[in-house]
């Protein structure tokens, strides 16, 4: 037990319960409100405030932070190697099927085959110092999501990838296999690969994939959410600008984007959130939404809010 008299899985070292409670991802108990890192990759030119925000996220009571090798190229995992210590016991989450490529028109490019795979899990482990990664998301382009050209080399077969998601697990380099921008069917083909959590484009306003969020519950699988508050991107629509979420944040004395997440943690056990920001103050909310709580007469309000499917691009 804590000083605070809450049981360690459930609170920080420094005493502060987690964000939004505690959920399962890999046989691990994680905060619900994590930390997605890839936003801090606007923040090379001040590695220190980098560092800085990702230990106010840790303080805070996180213990699940997403990343991966291409975001920055390599900067926010550089960042993410200095900031956290092994007392800290974060969950790392990363993901694999993209590469940086700096002198790019688009700093991103894909990278599906099995042997690239396979390099950006070893690029990922000298960055990170690390000797296994505990969770490396797949990430697929046959969702609709990847926001860059798909040329024919990169349309690989799944099996061919999760066999080499499979060796690489089974060598101790990765922990657990994930799923991203993927199609139903195509979890369904990966469930024999013991696949434990499944990232997706989802939001209050984008509640396209609502049977796969229904079926990751079904199966155990956690359900992680990205573009939680709809798009960043023209033309996607944004959880922010609904009257209705306007109406609830009032009531209840918080932000819209709060509102958003919080519907996000209410609507399904499985859900697991992983906001990114490079603001401290912004962390703060984000992490606060996870205390929110909304009445059945609320969430009938918001589950009212109609869903509008709109392709974007990927994280």
């Amino acid at each position: 037990m804590t000083s605070a008299g809450i049981p360690s899985s459930e609170a920080a070292p420094t005493g502060a319960a987690r964000p939004g409670g505690t959920g399962s991802l890999a046989g691990r108990t994680v905060s619900r409100v994590g930390y997605g890192a890839m936003q801090l990759a606007r923040l090379q030119g001040d590695r220190s405030a980098a560092v800085a925000l990702v230990r106010r996220a840790i303080d805070l009571g996180v213990n699940h932070v997403d990343t991966a090798q291409f975001y920055g190229n390599g900067f926010v995992n550089e960042v993410l190697r200095e900031a956290l210590r092994p007392q800290d016991d974060v969950l790392i989450v990363s993901k694999v099927g993209a590469t940086a490529d700096p002198d790019g028109q688009i700093p991103v490019r894909l990278a599906q085959r099995p042997e690239e795979l396979r390099a950006e899990i070893e690029t990922e482990l000298a960055t990170l110092r690390l000797e296994q990664i505990p969770v490396v998301n797949l990430r697929r382009v046959d969702g609709g999501h990847t926001g860059v050209p798909v040329p024919e080399d990169q349309m690989v077969d799944l099996d061919d990838q999760l066999a080499e998601m499979i060796a690489l697990r089974e060598e101790g380099k990765i922990g657990a296999i994930g799923l991203s921008s993927v199609t139903l069917d195509v979890l369904r083909r990966g469930l024999p690969a013991g696949i434990v959590c499944v990232q997706n484009p989802y939001s209050l306003v984008s509640r396209e994939d609502e049977d796969m969020a229904r079926f990751c519950a079904d199966e155990q699988i956690a359900w992680v959410p990205y573009f939680p508050l709809g798009g960043a991107f023209p033309g996607r629509p944004k959880v922010t600008d609904e009257p209705a979420v306007l109406a609830t944040a009032e009531k209840l004395g918080c932000s819209p984007a709060q509102v958003g997440l919080a519907w996000l943690l209410h609507h399904a056990p499985n859900t697991l959130l992983i906001p990114g920001t490079t603001d401290a103050g912004h962390l703060e909310a984000n992490l606060a939404a996870g205390a929110i709580a909304l009445d059945e007469e609320t969430l009938a309000v918001l589950d009212a809010i109609p869903t509008r499917p709109v392709a974007a691009p990927s994280h």
